[in-house]
């Protein structure tokens, strides 16, 4: 049983350093700093972090655009980072409108001066989310991401910033009374080791997502 568990792990996990892995261990690494140097407007809503996370997403959708293997595969995951985007745009985080009197803080979109705005808002992102959806049953591409996940080599240390910046960015809130570079720079280190993995996978020999022919 420690022999198949220690195969599994040599052939599925990669525990090189990687020119992207240094990225995200020094957006990791600085978060701390900047918790202390750094002034709190830039981990404000369309501050400084956030619009570097739009950059990020942004670079990562170039990524897919120009991966040379699995096209097919990566142009749906630009489908996939679309809705990130969208996210971020829309939905109470890069585009505001702020409350007039009121410090940081801005309207949701359902609370808008005009209602009908927020219900179109919402519904033309409800849609793009079922169309991205049906596209991915229609082409299949959950056979595609089955064949992925069972062949696939990790990254191993992109995939653990990957996953401590999810976890520390869903208690940052409630850790660190509501500061927002705390919560913003995780969630900054999880874009970029994402982004990191996408890299190797398109372009990196040793895990390049190739198609079966």
């Amino acid at each position: 049983m420690i022999k198949n568990f220690s195969s599994f792990i040599s052939t599925h996990f990669d525990f090189k350093f990687y020119g992207v892995t240094w990225i995200a261990l020094v957006v990791g690494l600085a978060i701390i700093p900047s918790l202390i140097y750094m002034p709190q407007t830039w981990g404000y809503e369309n501050g400084v972090i956030e619009n570097i996370q739009m950059a990020v997403l942004f670079f990562m959708i170039y990524i897919c655009a120009t991966s040379k293997v699995n096209q097919p595969f990566f142009k749906f995951l630009i489908l996939v980072l679309s809705i990130l985007i969208i996210r971020e745009v829309n939905c109470g985080r890069t585009l505001f409108f702020p409350i007039p009197g009121e410090y940081h803080q801005y309207y949701s979109w359902k609370n808008l001066p005009w209602p009908w705005l927020g219900k179109t808002v919402h519904f033309i992102y409800g849609l793009w989310i079922a169309t991205v959806s049906l596209i991915f049953l229609k082409n299949k591409f959950y056979i595609d991401a089955w064949k992925i996940i069972k062949d696939i080599r990790i990254p191993f240390w992109n995939f653990i910033f990957a996953v401590f910046a999810m976890i520390m960015g869903s208690i940052a809130e409630k850790a660190t009374h509501n500061n927002f570079i705390f919560e913003e720079g995780f969630e900054l280190l999880f874009y970029v080791s994402i982004m990191g993995m996408l890299w190797l996978y398109s372009r990196n020999d040793n895990f390049k997502i190739k198609t079966d022919d």
